[in-house]
């Protein structure tokens, strides 16, 4: 394997602009008009929609949706805002899941099966109020208790072969793993990162990719729950790139870290990967996100990824998120990796997601040469539950048209 890479850019942070009053009065009225909407219309459907309620059920009901009301937003600044506080994030993200499964539920029984016990004549006004009620509350209960068990397994392998036109026939059967999203956070998982490092090693993959948001929190945070990321196995080459999420953290403070612990850093460079005879351009380049980050020399720059590339060679590019796919469809890149989506992590919010990304999971065509694999995550963000979104280990095994010749 070769290595050609660019100068490494540093960190260097400049000094952003102030911000308006208004601008940083709107970042705290938006969450909290946004909270109020998820927690009223669960209480207005469980108690306020008919189903006439002895009256301390109702009192208690609403002191508790209140309380959780006032609780989420100050437990997110809390977790999330300048102290950091994980006890604080852990409380906020699992009301912030569990207010969501509750407003969709809410909406969708509220009005399906409301409407399906109206047309079939059961009961009266509040006996169809109490019904809805209760199956909110259970089918709530029940996908909560399941996403929770799903965020916090180990990854199931997700298999598949991708063949790519351009790839030379030595290079057929090359075994890629990717891990993406690990958001080692909050909640601890280092024994959980210990056991995904482990699933890695048994797919003797050649080449091991992380695409991005390592963790929430800084390096020096986060080490005990990503130093088993040393223990990961190659045969070629362990490379990643830079998330978003690495930007909120001390992105060097990671640099660093996945130096030491003997990863490649794809910042907008490239490897190549030969094996018999023919050779694969593994490039990477920084998350979107990265120039609005304030620090010096990071930016998604994929030319300056390729510089020095044999045009003629195939192409295998990690970029965080999906949407960077545009940008390497012009290039004719032909395999991108990409992470960021969780596949929607907790249903139905991947209709929100497919908003801001051309996919949401699994291997899509964009242009008449590349491909795009999108991960749903090994991990988690925020809300530890995973519901129809469950996360992953991908391995890709290439494969060319051409017939590798028996040794």
């Amino acid at each position: 394997m070769t290595d050609t890479s660019n100068t490494r850019p540093t960190d260097s942070e400049v000094q952003s602009p102030p911000q308006s009053r208004v601008h940083r009065l709107m970042r705290y009225i938006i969450p909290v008009v946004a909270a109020a909407l998820l927690w009223a219309v669960p209480c207005w459907v469980l108690l306020y929609s008919g189903q006439h309620w002895p009256l301390p059920v109702t009192l208690a009901g609403t002191a508790l949706l209140t309380l959780g009301l006032i609780c989420m937003p100050l437990a997110m600044v809390r977790g999330h805002g300048r102290r950091q506080q994980d006890w604080a994030a852990i409380v906020g993200d699992t009301l912030l899941g569990t207010v969501w499964v509750l407003f969709t539920w809410s909406v969708l029984l509220g009005v399906f099966l409301r409407l399906a016990l109206t047309v079939t004549g059961v009961g009266d006004g509040q006996d169809r109020a109490r019904l809805v009620a209760w199956a909110v509350l259970g089918i709530s209960s029940g996908l909560l208790a399941w996403g929770y068990a799903e965020a916090r397994r180990v990854p199931r392998v997700r298999r598949l072969d991708v063949e790519l036109p351009r790839l030379g026939a030595g290079l057929d059967g090359l075994r890629v793993a990717l891990i993406t999203d690990t958001h080692y956070g909050p909640l601890e998982r280092a024994r959980w990162s210990a056991r995904v490092c482990e699933t890695v090693n048994n797919l003797e993959a050649d080449l091991v990719c992380h695409t991005g948001d390592i963790a929430d929190g800084t390096a020096e945070r986060r080490r005990a729950q990503a130093a088993p990321l040393g223990t990961v196995k190659a045969t070629r080459a362990r490379v990643y790139v830079t998330g978003n999420h690495e930007y909120y953290s001390e992105a060097q403070g990671w640099v660093d870290l996945m130096d030491e612990l003997g990863w490649e850093p794809l910042r907008n460079r490239h490897l190549l990967l030969e094996r018999g005879g023919d050779t694969l351009v593994v490039a990477g380049v920084d998350d979107v996100t990265a120039e609005s980050s304030g620090l010096a020399g990071h930016r998604a720059h994929l030319a300056g990824a390729l510089d020095g590339a044999d045009p003629d060679l195939p192409v295998l590019l990690l970029a965080h998120q999906p949407k960077f796919v545009d940008r390497a469809t012009e290039a004719g890149i032909d395999l991108q990796l990409s992470g960021h989506t969780h596949g929607g992590q907790i249903w139905p919010f991947h209709h929100l997601v497919r908003l801001d990304q051309p996919a949401i999971s699994g291997l899509t065509r964009h242009g008449p040469r590349t491909l795009l694999y999108t991960s749903r995550g090994t991990g988690f963000w925020g809300p530890p539950f995973r519901i129809f979104a469950p996360s992953e280990i991908a391995l890709l095994v290439l494969r060319s048209p051409q017939k590798p010749t028996s040794p």
